[in-house]
């Protein structure tokens, strides 16, 4: 199975991107780095789960770290796109390792929130001090002496956001490829509306941005791929191709309600609105997760 691809800078202003794939969260973490300097960014960076044995290790964290020793980079941003409900954010191991900030979307505040409520954690500090920096709308910033934009990007969640990095945009669960779809809008806080007016913004970018996917769920059994391009997803994604807003939020809420909550939300949702936090250890060494029952309501069994 493929796990990792270059995706080689298209000239001057352009980044290599670096993906690798996850096999056992479907996910996709990124190395986005300026061919003339040097530098690059993280996004969306896996710290690994065993649900089952409830172990954790920093095997995929690890690897991108190798590869930027490898090819002589230096790290300047762990950012994510938003409080990931399959995985858990590895930002925070990352920062200790590469001493780079961290960032998210400003509207993490209002994640933070809501999860606040559902797990009853009075403590919690829903602020947003966890990271180094949140984005706004249409905040720029540079890796090496690339420019990068950030698009807020909600329906999926309430904080999420795209980041655009000279002709690469980094769209996660918005769009997916071509031949799967979208992504899913009934996590608590999202809406499909929102998500159509997301996506669209994200299609009136150039034809030829590189779009990368945060998922690839390898329909048909093919091998997993995570780039394609704004023409592309125009032109033959099924849920976008021909489609108007009230036939796409049709689409999603039927298709949503059928599907089941991912499987580590209530595990990934108590580390991601902390940075990658993972919880403190208790007076035995052990860390533990606080799991509520019955606190998504109506969500389809599997």
């Amino acid at each position: 199975m493929k796990t990792f691809e270059l995706s080689r800078s298209n000239g001057v202003g352009s980044p290599d991107v670096a993906g690798f794939f996850d096999p056992r969260t479907f996910s996709i973490q990124y190395v986005v780095s300026d061919p003339a300097t040097g530098k690059c960014a993280i996004i969306d960076p896996v710290h690994d789960f065993d649900e089952k044995s409830g172990a954790t290790a920093t095997h995929h964290a690890d690897e991108l770290l190798a590869y930027v020793e490898e090819k002589g980079l230096e790290v300047e941003w762990v950012l994510d796109t938003h409080p990931h409900a399959d995985h858990f954010s590895a930002a925070q191991y990352l920062k200790e390792k590469t001493g780079a900030p961290t960032a998210i979307g400003e509207k993490v505040v209002e994640v933070q929130k809501l999860w606040k409520k559902i797990y009853h954690w009075p403590d919690l500090q829903a602020d947003g001090s966890q990271w180094d920096r949140l984005f706004a709308d249409g905040d720029t910033f540079r890796i090496g002496e690339l420019e990068a934009r950030v698009m807020f990007s909600p329906g999926h969640t309430l904080a999420s956001i795209t980041y655009v990095i000279g002709d690469a945009a980094f769209i996660h669960d918005t769009i997916f490829q071509p031949d799967f779809g979208t992504a899913r809008a009934d996590f608590p806080g999202g809406d499909a509306h929102q998500l159509w007016r997301s996506i669209q913004a994200i299609l009136a970018l150039p034809d030829e941005t590189r779009l990368f996917t945060g998922h690839d769920y390898m329909p048909g059994g093919r091998e997993p791929e995570w780039e394609s391009s704004v023409a592309e997803q125009r032109s033959r994604n099924p849920h976008l191709a021909g489609i108007v807003e009230g036939d796409f939020v049709a689409l999603r809420d039927e298709r949503d309600s059928e599907l089941p909550m991912p499987k580590l939300i209530l595990h990934s949702l108590q580390v991601n609105t902390r940075g990658g936090r993972l919880p403190e250890p208790e007076a035995n060494g052990k860390r533990y997760l606080k799991i509520p029952l019955d606190a998504l309501e109506g969500a389809a069994w599997e």
